[in-house]
């Protein structure tokens, strides 16, 4: 009989009479029985014990809680290891409202996700990267508040999480980092639940409130000609200058020409910036800042229909156009901001060929412009605009109707329109200050 089974006897059988007692066989099969059973019912339960993982073998899946932290910068009163110590109630803030944090081991570890859980009462992120930061690879980006972000798997001595844009200084309570074949959970009920203005990454996202907050330069890339973008193009914060001569002439090269689905995020384009941005189909302009608008922001040439988006950014130093829109379909433009500057959006009113446009505006901060929308009525074009702010611009007129014409010849300014077909936005969605 096992040692386990004869411990496991229980008070009843050990008051069996002595073996020298006549026992008859119904006991016998009776107490073998009670032994096979406390036996099998001990054994099973060491398997369940094998079976179910302890806190500690759990938790030892985020790869960070075994890690160093360093970091660019922190705030006062927070540490760069709070977001290792597997703690919601501690965070790291970098002294503004960039910097970066890292997580590091003393050997090569390999990683293909991190959880990022920020605590309440921080600046909204609008960009950010992960970094090989061995090397400082980009593995990651995007725009937002992240939660579980997942790259290749990598092994590296230290990981990065860049914030390269946000209204404020960031909480980051908890920077988790787990290897492939690893929990790479989503967050849990811990993590702080984004409000009502906190982006999500995607076209139709809402950015957040825009501030007048201009973001910091991550460093300086210099180009002599167009930079075409197909796929997602991510600038990484940088300022990328320059060509053209800040002036208003029609004949210069943009900085950037965006191929159809293409999207161009996280860049600050320098002065001059020739003519800005083309859009060439239909395309994302994410998280993008303008130095000095110089001819136009950003055109959208695009005739297939669809629409392109301006998520976040903004743009400063302009004496006419911000966007300017050639083609056909619907600009969207929500959480810019906009300083200095003629118009927000116009619909061109005498290129060469004649289109139906069609833009949408929501959360903007204008400051000293002189109007918001321009759209051709006779066109049938339409201005849908909602929660504008404008600041510095009493006189701003919210939606300028033309009346489109042919190239060669000045459209006509018709008048402002409120609530009307052409025009759909009421006085309410407009807060002058």
């Amino acid at each position: 009989m096992p040692i386990l089974a004869r411990k496991a006897l229980s008070p009843r059988l050990k008051a069996l009479p002595n073996p020298h007692m006549k026992v008859s066989t119904r006991m016998r099969r009776s107490v073998a029985l009670r032994v096979i059973a406390v036996g099998a019912t001990a054994a099973a339960s060491a398997a369940i014990a094998l079976m179910l993982p302890s806190a500690q073998a759990m938790a030892a899946d985020n790869l960070s809680l075994n890690g160093g932290a360093d970091g660019s910068s922190k705030a006062s009163g927070t540490s760069y290891g709070n977001v290792k110590d597997g703690s919601t109630s501690t965070y790291w803030s970098p002294n503004g409202s960039t910097g970066y944090v890292s997580v590091k081991w003393s050997s090569a570890t390999s990683v293909s996700s991190a959880v990022i859980k920020q605590a309440s009462g921080g600046g909204s992120i609008s960009a950010w990267r992960v970094l090989n930061g061995d090397n400082s690879a980009q593995l990651a980006s995007g725009s937002g508040s992240p939660s579980t972000i997942n790259f290749s798997s990598t092994s590296l001595k230290k990981l990065t999480f860049e914030i390269t844009s946000a209204s404020g200084a960031p909480r980051i309570a908890e920077f988790e980092t787990y290897s492939s074949g690893g929990s790479n959970p989503t967050s849990g009920p811990t993590s702080p639940t984004p409000g009502p203005t906190s982006p999500t990454p995607g076209p139709t996202s809402n950015p957040g409130t825009p501030t007048g907050a201009w973001p910091s330069s991550q460093g300086n890339v210099s180009i002599s000609g167009t930079v075409n973008v197909s796929g997602t193009f991510d600038g990484g914060m940088k300022t990328y200058c320059c060509i053209g001569d800040g002036g208003q002439s029609e004949s210069q090269d943009p900085m950037f020409k965006i191929a159809n689905g293409g999207t161009l995020q996280n860049v600050i384009l320098g002065s001059p910036a020739g003519d800005g941005v083309h859009c060439e189909g239909t395309c994302t302009i994410r998280n993008v800042w303008w130095n000095d608008i110089g001819e136009d922001a950003a055109t959208f040439k695009g005739t297939g229909g669809g629409t392109s988006y301006v998520i976040g950014g903004g743009a400063r130093s302009g004496s006419d156009k911000t966007f300017q829109h050639n083609g056909n379909g619907t600009v969207s433009i929500s959480g810019f901001y906009l300083s200095g500057a003629g118009k927000l959006y116009r619909g061109c009113g005498n290129c060469t060929n004649s289109y139906q446009r069609h833009v949408k505006i929501d959360n903007v901060l204008l400051n000293n412009i002189d109007m918001v929308a321009g759209i051709n009525s006779n066109w049938g074009d339409t201005a849908t605009i909602t929660r504008v702010t404008l600041t510095s611009s009493s006189d701003a007129t919210v939606c300028g109707k033309y009346q489109g014409v042919a190239k060669g010849s000045e459209p006509k300014y018709l008048g402002e329109g409120w609530n009307d077909s052409n025009c759909k936005v009421s006085q309410s969605d407009i807060t002058r200050k």
